[in-house]
């Protein structure tokens, strides 16, 4: 492995839901050469708690443990910032509770805080558990809200994108009622959220994304037949955003557009709710894909999959999502460092 420059990106960390798989996926991507030649990690979370996770996982560790308010600068070893948070002996494995979703809030706020002061180029999380959180903090909805919170913001910028095997799910609408989706998609909404998508795209390497529009109705709306959003409203945005340069395309038939795109006809599929692109997604390979929060100053990238208590401290969990996240967030990091000193 070749030694890493001063300028390799910085990641920071956050050990996810301790109860879960999150602290031996920790401990295997701080020993993984490839995200180690990529990009320099400080490790955000406790140090009893990943090395619990590297005996779960049959990993040595290999870091510089390091308190708050030292200087948290990697070198060619990853940095773990111990915060000396929580006992692992005082979790149960497999089980949502309020310690763990302590936990992980702390370790997300810190590895946030990281990346808003500059000290970080991206930040990385292994699994949570929501209910855990809402637990510690009973106005935590997603990781999206929270980011918002910590970073004092009374609008929130960023959409949810899913990603695997090089294409890209992004979404108009994400954690709301099924009954409130026709109304929440807007010509605005949409417009935005192919600017947002384009812009992702690009910020991770792509230089010219071809984005894929699904409809909200059955058959696209079927010219009016099966609803009126999808020419009312969604071709006029997807038009909109031609005459800005993006290449987008649709609204297409929401029950074939993944087919295309998965032969290759576009880099992204631009979906109206959660589960019309997370169902496609999941099933075209659940334990490798990557979430990402698009739209903060920083890239924030995680494992689709949750926290898997019903195999948490046997070891056997599937590294290639937790793998495939920190290696776009090294890329993105790269990239946004690259900008950065141009500037």
């Amino acid at each position: 492995m070749s030694p890493l420059t001063f300028t390799a990106p910085i990641l920071a960390v956050a050990i996810g839901d301790p109860a879960g798989i999150g602290p031996e996926l920790a401990a295997k991507a701080v020993m993984d050469p490839e995200i180690r030649a990529a990009a320099r990690l400080i490790i955000v979370g406790d140090a009893r708690v990943l090395q619990q996770g590297a005996a779960q996982a049959g990993v040595t560790l290999d870091v510089e443990v390091r308190q708050p308010g030292q200087d948290l600068t990697p070198g060619n070893r990853p940095v773990l910032l111990d915060l000396g948070h929580l006992d692992p002996e005082a979790i149960t494995l497999g089980k949502a509770q309020r310690a763990g979703g302590a936990f992980a809030l702390r370790n997300l706020r810190e590895a946030i805080q990281l990346a808003a002061s500059g000290e970080a180029d991206a930040v990385c999380f292994t699994p949570f558990n929501k209910a855990a959180m809402r637990m510690e903090h009973p106005p935590y909805d997603d990781e999206i809200g929270y980011t918002a919170e910590v970073l004092g913001l009374a609008d929130v910028p960023a959409k949810e994108f899913n990603i695997l095997d090089g294409l890209w799910n992004a979404r108009i609408t994400s954690h709301v009622p099924l009954s409130a989706v026709a109304s929440l998609i807007t010509y605005d909404a949409v417009l935005e959220g192919l600017r947002l998508t384009d812009r992702s795209l690009k910020d991770s390497g792509f230089p010219t994304p071809r984005i894929a529009v699904a409809g909200l109705n059955p058959h696209a709306g079927d010219g009016g037949n099966f609803g009126h959003e999808d020419d009312a409203i969604i071709a006029p945005a997807v038009e909109a955003a031609k005459r800005e340069g993006i290449v987008a395309d649709g609204p297409f038939p929401p029950d074939t557009v993944f087919v295309r795109a998965t032969k290759g006809a576009f880099d992204a599929v631009l979906t109206m709710y959660h589960d019309q692109g997370q169902i496609a997604m999941k099933l075209i390979g659940f334990d490798r894909g990557v979430t990402l929060l698009g739209g903060f100053p920083f890239p924030i990238c995680t494992p689709a999959h949750g926290s898997a208590y019903d195999i948490a401290g046997q070891g056997i969990a599937g590294t290639g999502a937790t793998r495939a996240a920190l290696l776009l967030a090294a890329r993105m990091g790269a990239q946004r460092r690259a900008g950065a000193a141009a500037a």
